[in-house]
């Protein structure tokens, strides 16, 4: 016979219903074989929770209580211990989601999770003043997650999927990078100077080569072969806090395009000779071993390596020195100074890449010398060289060549 609810409805096998009037179902999640139990405060909703967990079970998702429970915050660690990662990498994207989202929308259950959910928290970055860039890395972190979830039949579609819009976020500004005569302009004033020669071969090698700050400061000696001209980049020399306090550490490139020899040229070989000599004469010696690595080439006062901060200041104080002296120079002339940008060293492999792309180096190369994983950041710098002048100088050089 047939069990009925206190209203004198038939119940479903799995069915039943207490005293309180409360509807209850229960079966059994087949993947992970515990008995599960759901419940409603009337038949027609305890039936639609049934279809649901059918479906859910017909797709191989996951019911059981626990995997229900779990949360954005936990899923996020579990797919951390799945990722090999760098240290500095692993430090990074820790510190991302700790500032950014552990708080913010980390609690909210994996199962609850709503597109809606994901674009209104991206909104609230934006209105808050973030970056494209920044809200970008936080998707980063946040999708492949999600992807993780999918896989172990947590939930059935990644709910980060098409959130991301370029409309979130500040837009990135572009990179300001120096014009050949700024270049001419800034190695006039490095060579004339008492305070700021020294620092000419780290100016030529960073606008020569287009290494990273890390890449530069982390150089050693036996990184460079001066009989066959190359140059051996494998690694970075971090300076940051690693959780228990501030230090240099070595770090290996994030992708296989970060490890790479860029040929150099006679003005970079000159460079290298002549800093080799400025820490002679300075009595310069690389103190140091860091991870394995000694003998550094670029080095404060102390014999430590340059901090990449050190590099900036030096960079800043060279442009400020210039601009105060031009300025001074257009008092006197009665015109409006030329100024250079406040730029970093960044912006100097900026302007390192964008030298070589305006001489037409093919793309492929200049990818692999800038170490850039994919070519669109290459080819991103090829549309930002494309301003009313170079287009000038480019059509007066084609008209020129199909003239012979």
């Amino acid at each position: 016979m047939a069990r009925k609810d206190n209203k004198g409805r038939n119940l479903h096998t799995g069915e039943s219903q207490r005293n309180d009037g409360i509807y209850m179902y229960r079966y059994t999640d087949v993947k992970s074989g515990k008995r599960q139990t759901i419940y409603a405060g009337d038949l027609p909703e305890l039936r639609v929770k049934e279809k649901q967990i059918a479906k859910d079970l017909e797709d191989s998702i996951l019911t059981d209580n626990a995997v229900k429970k779990m949360t954005v915050n936990f899923l996020f660690d579990t797919y951390m211990s799945t990722k090999e990662l760098a240290d500095t990498t692993r430090i990074n994207y820790m510190k991302m989601w700790n500032n950014h989202v552990r708080d913010e929308m980390g609690n909210i259950k994996v199962v609850q999770l709503r597109p809606s959910h994901v674009k209104a928290f991206y909104a609230k970055l934006s209105r808050a003043g973030y970056s494209y860039s920044t809200i970008k890395f936080i998707h980063i972190l946040l999708y492949p997650a999600l992807e993780l979830a999918v896989d172990d039949d947590i939930i059935r579609k990644n709910p980060a999927k098409g959130a991301l819009s370029c409309d979130y976020g500040k837009q990135p500004e572009e990179k300001e990078i120096l014009t050949l005569k700024q270049q001419e302009k800034l190695f006039s004033l490095i060579n004339k100077s008492n305070v700021y020669n020294v620092y000419a071969p780290m100016f030529t090698v960073l606008l020569e080569t287009g290494l990273r700050c890390g890449e530069l400061i982390g150089l050693t000696w036996s990184d460079v072969d001066m009989a066959e001209r190359e140059l051996s980049v494998n690694h970075q020399l971090i300076y940051k806090d690693w959780g228990d306090g501030y230090c240099f550490r070595i770090s290996t490139p994030k992708t296989k395009a970060g490890i790479r020899t860029i040929p150099f040229t006679d003005t970079v070989h000159r460079a290298f000779a002549e800093q080799r000599k400025i820490n002679f004469m300075l009595g310069r010696h690389s103190t140091e071993e860091i991870d394995g690595y000694s003998d550094f080439i670029f080095l404060a006062k102390t014999g430590r390596p340059l901090m990449p901060s050190a590099v900036n200041n030096v960079i800043y104080n060279v442009i400020d020195a210039y601009n105060k002296e031009e300025e001074g120079k257009a008092r006197k002339e009665h015109r409006k100074a030329e100024l250079l940008p406040k730029i970093s060293a960044h912006n100097l492999r900026h302007t390192a890449c964008s030298n070589m792309a305006k001489q037409g180096m093919n793309v492929k190369v200049l990818q692999y010398l800038m170490g850039h994983a994919h070519s669109d950041v290459t080819m991103d710098v090829y549309n930002h060289i494309a301003s009313k002048q170079d287009i000038k100088e480019e059509v007066e050089r084609y008209v020129r060549v199909a003239g012979n």
